[in-house]
């Protein structure tokens, strides 16, 4: 299994949590599309190497983009992959983009499954987090997806919102499984540095959110969806039988990608490298239109491969082979690890003869636990 990711840098709107890489700036659609264009054709060989099996549509706002720009696209990712062989091919969305137009378009294209970016549907929240939908909206846009005959769709929560109480966010989550996704993602707000929410925590304008509500508010998740016969597979993310995200999973488990655009990561498992483009849209599309792409790479150490072997593996409801973890790992990572592991609070995890589980308690303590866990070098 492997995957291609895109990043489409663009946004309607700066939502105030978001630090991801974008700009609400429009002028350069057509570039960049171009430019785009140009890095999967000069990463032909690798694409052609790994045989991907799922695409993923990330951002920025993917869906703002107009049918030619996809169609351009998808026509030189044609020269270059198999796409008989694309298991998923998923689009980032937001409610406000979804029409019908949009939707009889995208039937047309490998486009199989929609991430819907939801995040709340009480308009205090959607105003706060500066969204550029409403709660109406996002449920037409549901409604129209699946009227369009796409079957498969993830719905993204954040909860842990400043003004939230037991009440709104069950309402929330009992929304989200009246609209029948057969994936749902949720992540508690994070305060990241410089964004609009974080200068208004520092000011005064809005009150500190204390931890407790999004441990809280995850348990919470973690009951509701359980009783709807959602399966905890990741951390953030649950999933009707069946119906897991494939390109997310390839993360997960250590599959190889590969990223096209500004920002776009990708990752090597074989020399055990990461690549990473330049985060600046101007720097990125000069240099593809100079025939290179503007990139950071860097060889993965031993301890690097072992400490994201256990990032990405425990955060997974399969957690740790050991049989895999042992094959993987020399006798000296086995042997910190098993006494940094002693250190650890055992209501936090699962040990047997196979694997090595997180609790619930645990996966609310994973950062915490992971930091313990690492080797460094």
């Amino acid at each position: 299994m492997a995957g291609v990711y895109i990043h489409i840098p663009f946004c309607k709107k700066a939502c105030y949590y978001c630090d991801f890489h974008f700009t609400t700036n429009a002028k350069y659609h057509d570039r960049m599309v171009d430019a785009i264009c140009i890095e999967i054709s000069l990463k032909k060989d690798v694409l052609q190497s790994i045989n991907p099996t799922t695409i993923y549509f990330g951002g920025g706002t993917p869906s703002i983009l107009n049918k030619d720009q996809f169609n351009k696209i998808f026509d030189t990712l044609d020269r270059y992959i198999d796409f008989d062989l694309i298991e998923e091919c998923t689009i980032e969305a937001n409610p406000d983009d979804i029409h019908l137009a949009l939707l009889d378009y995208l039937k047309t294209t490998p486009i199989t499954r929609f991430s819907l970016g939801i995040q709340s549907f009480h308009e205090a929240d959607l105003q706060l987090m500066n969204r550029a939908h409403t709660a109406t909206e996002a449920m037409e846009s549901v409604r129209l997806i699946k009227a369009a005959g796409f079957n498969s769709f993830t719905l993204d929560l954040i909860y842990g919102m400043p003004e939230s109480n037991d009440q709104l966010w069950r309402a929330n989550i009992q929304q989200v499984i009246a609209l029948k996704p057969d994936h749902i993602s949720a992540y508690c707000l994070t305060i990241e540095p410089d964004t609009v929410l974080d200068r208004w925590q520092k000011s005064g304008k809005m009150n500190i959110i204390p931890d407790q509500l999004g441990v809280h508010q995850f348990k919470i998740l973690i009951e509701e969806l359980a009783n709807a016969n959602f399966e905890h597979y990741e951390i953030s993310n649950f999933a009707q039988s069946g119906k897991r995200a494939k390109h997310n999973s390839n993360y997960w488990n250590g599959a190889a990608y590969v990223g096209i655009g500004p920002s776009a990561h990708s990752y090597d498992p074989i020399d055990a490298s990461r690549t990473w483009n330049v985060a600046n849209n101007i720097k990125y599309m000069d240099a593809i239109e100079e025939g290179f792409i503007p990139s950071t790479s860097e060889e993965l150490s031993q301890y690097d491969q072992f400490n994201e072997y256990l990032m990405i593996r425990l955060r997974t409801s399969e957690g740790i082979d050991i049989k895999d973890f042992r094959n993987r790992f020399s006798q000296v990572f086995l042997n910190e690890f098993e006494t940094a592991l002693n250190t650890i609070d055992s209501t936090y995890y699962i040990k047997n003869n196979e694997r090595i589980q997180l609790t619930v308690e645990g996966k609310l303590m994973s950062d915490t636990i992971l930091s313990d866990l690492f080797i460094v070098e």
